[in-house]
């Protein structure tokens, strides 16, 4: 047995590092789950080292969320090759970042249709003896002629293949020369994410990576290679593993929920439907199906625009009651007869487009995918059927609300699995959430930075609960909070529940600020970067400024503010999400499933977590210091104080505005 020593790359471990590498090598050598939750500073991503002592000939495959996370763990590993060279590791991002191909449409069903078509070329020109398909005369004249707007067939994937005899007769598709040299390449010198389209030049980066990736011991992949069910099947295929011979590694575990919950909802909108009756359209002749399904949109579309009248942004709609306006007055009898006949016509439409070279999903596609979930929650309460008031009208939505099945799928599935997270606090509620009652392996570690770097208060006097937002003193409170705060030397950020009180503190307290630049998080995310970006970069010219930003926001999460970027941050407010049937009917199903537990689970502990993020983005090395500030009186409350980190709740001061002014005004930044 491999020792964790062997594969551990610094000369001295951290406080409870130790421990939590072991722990992970126990749930490695003897399979189960194990969630981690440890704050920043610890070594989390050191736990690959514990995969590494313990895999015995097993693939180890990291999940991370964002491209910071994975740079973490690209710059962990090669830390580990320093010391074991033998170790071979490479990442896989989103054929999206890494496609070169041009044209529109959905990156994957483009990707899967070009393949398939120019795989079908290639082995018949291949058959006729032309063994190294980019050099074929007739498939270079075909590319030459190919629309690039539509394309049928992809240069890179061709450069990326050739032929050789079969072990029996005829031949058989391999990987080029020059992708298996680019491969052993990025093996040996990992390429950074942003490179890697120049570095693989004629060839597909997607199909170099897992060239790469097939003879690595290590794969860095994103989430949604791991969650999305197709794609990981898919991906596992094509590395040759089956899940029970692979490690499992999740980053940043606190997102699982969210991010499998999203990949399984599924929405429609009324665009969607007129669409859908345009291709419906043209497929009368061809289809025999076309016509009675053309006849119910109607429907739908009435179904949709008699939600307008609501006053509500959000709200249930009965499934009982869709499937009988639907159905009434058509020519089918039930739901399901629709819906057979809508898969057929999306099979249909489907492969008409990749012949055309068009990938984008069909209006069909969609609507056929939405009846079906929606078929679906009638019988698991884990999904609820939603519409929502948005900028283009009404949306309705198939909502999963509950993560656990998918990810005990996914998590059981495979040899072991390790959640690691700096915000997995409580960690036993995060077990319940993830796993239900199933055996899971929990720890908490402290935090590991000097307690004299960090004043950690929180506001008894202040709260946004809806019934006070009104209430002028507790206003006038809130802004003494926010101005004080703001007048501590260095970049500050405020966090707020909604974009709505974010605008209204703001435009109370930015008039009153001097010496500093206010940035303000904007609604539209394509605005959201520059901005930060200059924020951040304030110290370095000697000036600092104040942020107004949104807890879960695009400011708040997966962002890394080391140094003198920010020196404080501050909660405004605890960010529970709005208070509505549809949350009503989460909450009742939460109950239902974990008793008194429930409502802490899918309701309280979202916002806590969002305002730990939030708070998270000051102290990023031992040597930061900093101000956090939870201004809300409810983070005292028995059950929200306890959903806290241990760290938090052992040096939290409780203070009104008088003794805030005092603290703040005897710390040095």
């Amino acid at each position: 047995m491999d020792s964790i020593d062997t594969y551990f790359p610094y000369s001295e471990y951290r406080p409870g590092q130790r421990h939590m590498l072991e722990v992970a090598a126990q749930v490695a050598r003897e399979g189960g789950i194990v969630m981690i939750d440890a704050p920043t500073g610890s070594g989390k991503s050191s736990v690959v080292a514990s995969l590494l002592a313990e895999r015995k000939k097993k693939k180890i495959v990291i999940a991370v969320r964002t491209v910071s996370q994975l740079t973490t763990f690209i710059r962990e590993l090669e830390l580990v090759k320093k010391k074991q060279p033998q170790i071979k590791t490479v990442y896989l991002v989103g054929k999206k970042s890494m496609c070169p191909l041009g044209g529109e449409g959905d990156i994957y069903r483009k990707c899967e249709g070009v393949k398939a078509l120019s795989s079908s070329l290639m082995r018949d020109r291949a058959d006729k003896g032309a063994l190294v398909p980019s050099k074929d005369p007739f498939i270079t004249q075909q590319l030459r002629k190919m629309d690039k707007e539509h394309p049928l067939l992809c240069p890179y994937y061709i450069a990326s293949k050739m032929f050789v005899p079969a072990e029996t007769m005829g031949v058989k598709m391999v990987a080029s020369t020059e992708l298996r040299s680019k491969a052993d390449r990025v093996i040996a010198h990992s390429v950074p994410p942003r490179e890697l389209t120049e570095f693989s030049g004629a060839c597909c980066p997607y199909e170099l990576m897992m060239q790469a990736a097939r003879n690595t011991d290590v794969v860095i992949l994103n989430y949604h290679h791991l969650f999305n069910r197709d794609i990981r099947e898919q991906l596992y295929a094509n590395l040759g593993v089956e899940p029970q011979d692979v490690l499992l590694l999740i980053d940043e575990a606190h997102n699982c929920g969210d991010v499998i919950t999203g990949i399984e909802s599924v929405t429609l909108e009324e665009r969607d439907l007129e669409q859908a009756s345009r291709e419906l359209s043209g497929m009368r002749k061809r289809h025999k199906g076309a016509e009675a399904v053309q006849h119910v949109l109607p429907r739908l579309t009435e179904f949709i625009r008699g939600l307008t009248n609501s006053v509500e942004a959000e709200d249930w709609f009965d499934p009982a009651i869709f499937d009988r306006m639907i159905v009434r007055e058509s020519l089918y009898k039930e739901m399901d007869e629709i819906v057979d006949d809508l898969m057929g016509l999306s099979e249909t439409m489907r492969e008409k487009n990749i012949k055309e070279g068009i990938f984008r999903e069909t209006a069909i596609e969609r609507l056929t995918e939405f009846l079906v979930r929606l078929s679906h929650s009638s019988t698991d309460p884990a999904y609820l059927t939603v519409y929502r008031r948005t900028e283009t009208g009404i949306t309705l939505e198939v909502r999963n609300i509950d993560p656990a099945a998918s990810l005990s799928e996914v998590c059981g599935s495979h040899s072991c699995c390790v959640l690691i997270s700096g915000t997995l606090s409580p960690v036993d509620s995060f077990r319940h959430y993830y796993f239900g009652d199933a055996t899971v392996t929990t720890l908490s570690l402290p935090n590991a930075f000097p307690k004299e770097n960090r004043l950690i208060a929180c506001a008894n006097d202040i709260t946004t609960a809806f019934s006070m937002r009104q209430n002028k003193d507790n206003t006038s409170r809130i802004c003494d909070y926010i101005k004080a705060f703001s007048a501590l030397k260095g970049n500050r950020a405020c966090y707020f529940p909604s974009y709505q009180i974010l605008e209204s503190y703001a435009s109370l307290t930015v008039p009153h600020m001097r010496g500093k630049k206010t940035y303000i998080e904007p609604r539209d995310a394509a605005n959201a970067s520059a901005a930060l970006n200059e924020f951040l970069s304030l110290p370095t010219r000697g000036e600092s400024g104040v942020m107004f930003a949104v807890c879960g926001g695009k400011w708040s999460e997966g962002l890394d503010y080391r140094g003198e970027m920010l020196n404080g941050a501050m909660v405004i407010g605890l960010p529970l999400a709005p208070f509505n049937r549809v949350r009503k009917m989460t909450i009742e199903y939460f109950r239902h499933k974990f008793g008194e537990e429930g409502e802490f689970i899918c309701y309280t502990l979202p916002a806590v977590n969002r305002s730990l993020q939030a708070l998270g983005r000051v102290l990023r090395t031992p040597e930061d210091r900093g101000v956090l500030v939870l201004g809300e009186k409810r983070f005292l409350e028995r059950r929200v104080r306890n959903a806290l980190p241990g760290w938090i709740k052992e040096e939290m001061i409780e203070c009104d505005v008088t003794r805030f002014r005092e603290m703040i005004g005897k710390w040095k930044s």
